[in-house]
């Protein structure tokens, strides 16, 4: 399976304008931190809902990656989250993803999302990954 280098490089490349940083991978997990910036801000000082689900989403990702490999097309399906406290405005976002399920087509995943240096979380998100059918070896 891939480390963290290379899913590192493959996000670089297909996702040139993200911020994201990969902790760690692997153990059926992820953890990615989003650095915040006056771009990630909404009014009031708190970081943008949108922010919050990207990162959830792209820790599904990472997470899943982790397990299966490189594997360009697999896509969300299903994300909800449930936004549980106010962001930190001058602190990174950290995803820490947990796959739940891990199948053939579907995986399923949760992400708590944290505020760095706050052990509270902000959010907490559920999500759907398809994986594309691979031709067999």
């Amino acid at each position: 399976m891939p480390n963290t280098a290379e899913i590192a490089a493959f996000l670089a490349q297909i996702f040139p304008q993200a911020k994201y940083r990969i902790e760690a991978v692997g153990g059926r997990g992820a953890t990615i931190r989003h650095p915040i910036g006056e771009a990630e801000l909404r009014p009031g000082g708190t970081v943008a809902g949108p922010v919050l689900m990207a990162v959830a989403d792209v820790a599904l990702y990472v997470a899943l990656l982790g397990e299966i490999g490189i594997v360009p097309l697999a896509v969300t399906t299903q994300l909800s989250i449930n936004f549980m406290r106010k962001p930190s405005g001058s602190a990174d976002v950290l995803g820490v993803c947990r796959l739940l399920k891990l199948g053939r087509t579907l995986a399923v995943g949760e992400v708590t999302l944290y505020s760095d240096g706050d052990p509270e979380p902000v959010a907490h998100a559920v999500g759907t990954y398809a994986i594309p059918r691979r031709p067999p070896a």
